[in-house]
Formats: structure tokens, sequence, C-alpha cells
């Protein structure tokens, strides 16, 4: 199996320079590149930006640049459509991977086991279109989401498949569960054939298996800067010990 690895990240964001804004003495790029660099099964790492600055940080921990056009680092671009370009590039090039593991260069919680275990869990059976990390969050249960009705008062927004009596408890709702913006393991014949799956994400496919993690930071302001840096240092000692 070819399994190759791809960092994605744009240059212009809410937070200015955001993926190469530094924790701990390195750029938060670092954190997630190294964890899957680190991987037995990952045979090459990509970076695909618009960046020059993401691309040289990249460059520097093996990262093989890809530049990533302007319409597809636009806000209202699509993350498929840079997996997409990213995979056309490895084709031009004869290189086209089995299995690609996307990595987001804003996300600092990642661990080189997880990518492993993850990585397995589709060796052992192809047929699954897609492993990826998720934790619960029963906080932010759909079942509590409002929204604005007709008539200015807040409304359920969905109520889920729950029937009868909602508590007011998260404790006593069922499980919820997000998608991380980690890392993903992608079948690259489900990607290339395009099957459907749920949405919004419907590119991973119908065979979507959960692998369990606790948290997963996403930075887009500077108190998720600082959640990053507390997890890295309590989590990366691979790293902070060099």
């Amino acid at each position: 199996m070819e399994i190759y690895s791809l960092l994605t990240g744009r240059g212009k964001n809410t937070l200015r320079d955001k993926n190469i804004l530094d924790i701990l003495g390195k750029p938060v790029l670092y954190y997630p590149a190294t964890a899957v660099a680190n991987s037995k099964y990952v045979k090459k790492n990509y970076c695909s930006s618009d960046d020059s600055n993401i691309l040289k940080e990249a460059k520097k921990i093996g990262y093989i640049p890809i530049v990533r056009p302007h319409e597809l680092a636009l806000p209202t671009a699509q993350h498929i459509d840079s997996i997409y370009h990213a995979l056309d590039i490895m084709k031009s090039q004869g290189e086209i991977p089995d299995i690609l593991i996307t990595v987001l260069a804003n996300n600092v919680t990642i661990k080189t086991e997880w990518v492993d275990e993850c990585i397995e869990i589709m060796l052992d059976d192809m047929s699954v279109s897609a492993v990826v990390p998720i934790y619960q969050d029963n906080d932010h249960h759909p079942v509590r989401a409002k929204k604005i009705g007709s008539d200015g008062n807040l409304v359920m927004y969905d109520s889920g498949q729950i029937e009868g009596e909602i508590s007011t408890n998260r404790q006593d709702l069922p499980e919820c569960f997000f998608l991380a913006h980690n890392f993903w393991v992608l079948n690259v014949k489900t990607l290339l054939r395009k099957e459907k799956g749920e949405p919004p994400w419907d590119f991973m496919g119908k065979n979507v298996k959960p692998y369990r993690i606790d948290e997963s930071i996403d930075i887009h302001d500077l108190t998720d800067l600082e959640l990053a840096r507390v997890w890295v240092s309590k989590n990366r000692k691979d790293v902070l010990v060099k």
C-alpha cells in the first residue's frame, strides 16, 4: 500500500498567519506535520498551500510543496477541491497513493499513535472509505441548538431522533460526537470515484469509521492558540525534548 500525507493550510485567515504562529518555539503546523511524518506507514509527505511561508516551514520538515491555485485558497473554496488538486499533481509526477492522510495545519491535537491506529483500521478492511477522529461534546448537542423563527422567537433547530421530553441535563442526552479537524485517513479509490456519503463531508464516502479521542482544538483565535500550547506541553514530549 502506498500511503502519503497531505498537510493543508491557507495563508489568509481571520487570525493572521495562524498556521505558523509560535507554540513553544515551533510553528503551529510543526506539530501536526511531525506527528504524521513519524508514522511507520506514511511514505511521502506533501503540503498544499497558497502561502510561501507555510510551504517553507513544511519543507523544513521534509514535506514536498504543492502550490495551491488562488481560486482554491479563497474563504469560499471547499477543502475537497484542494485535495483533488493535490492528487492531480501527485498523479502528474507518477505518484498516486492508496491511502491519503489529510492533515489540517491549524490543529495540533494529533499523536503519531492515533495516525497509525487509524491507518490500521483501513488496512484491515479496504472497503472502509475513511477513518476519522471524533470527540464527544454533549454541551453542543443538536437538540440544544436554536434558531430564530419567523415570529422572532427562539425555536428548536432540530430535535433529531429523540422522542418524548428532552432533558436540560447534557448527561441525560444520547452521546453526541463531532468530527475532529485534525487529520482524516481517506481511501483514495473512494475519493476518485466521488462516492457521496454523509454531508457536509460527503467526499468521505459511505463507509466512514470513527476513532474516538478526548478533544480537538482548531486554532481560530488567540484563546485557541493558548489552549493548543497547553495541549502540546502535555502531549508532545517527543518533540519538546529535542
